[in-house]
């Protein structure tokens, strides 16, 4: 066990190691990453509540109990990886796969029949969280593109 300990802490350190994350925090220290970050909490907490907002029907309960669960893990992965930045900026290309998530559950939800304006939020909150997911990881190949 001695042996696989130093091994992890000598890749912790190791130089390409330490780059790829110093190359993660000045993407993410960008004004366009930051802005991004923040509009992706804000769509996160949007998705979370909307159901609320938007008063979803009885029939959509499922629906509802999705946006919840799905708006708050937005807000954790993004406020995680702004916090984190070298260690979880990685994980950015979980966020379009969530966007796209919020904008076909309406249909792929078994038992649901979601008003317009349901299906509107969902559409709308899925598209935005898809961009800005997409900018937040274009902002990191792009830098490191750069530099």
């Amino acid at each position: 066990m001695a042996t696989q300990h130093s091994f992890e802490s000598s890749m912790a350190h190791h130089p390409d190691i330490v780059a790829l994350r110093d190359r993660y925090d000045r993407a993410a220290g960008t004004p366009r990453a930051q802005l991004a970050e923040g509009l992706m909490v804000l769509a996160g907490g949007y998705a979370a509540i909307s159901p609320w907002v938007i008063g979803f029907s009885g029939t959509t309960t499922p629906l509802a109990i999705n946006d919840l669960i799905v708006g708050v893990a937005i807000m954790v992965m993004t406020l995680v990886c702004a916090d984190s930045r070298g260690r979880m900026y990685g994980l950015t290309w979980v966020a379009p796969v969530m966007g796209v998530w919020l904008i076909v559950a309406n249909w792929l939800m078994n038992g649901i029949s979601p008003a317009t304006g349901t299906m509107l939020s969902n559409i709308i909150v899925g598209a935005c969280v898809l961009v800005l997911g997409a900018a937040l990881m274009g902002v990191t190949t792009l830098k490191s593109n750069h530099t």
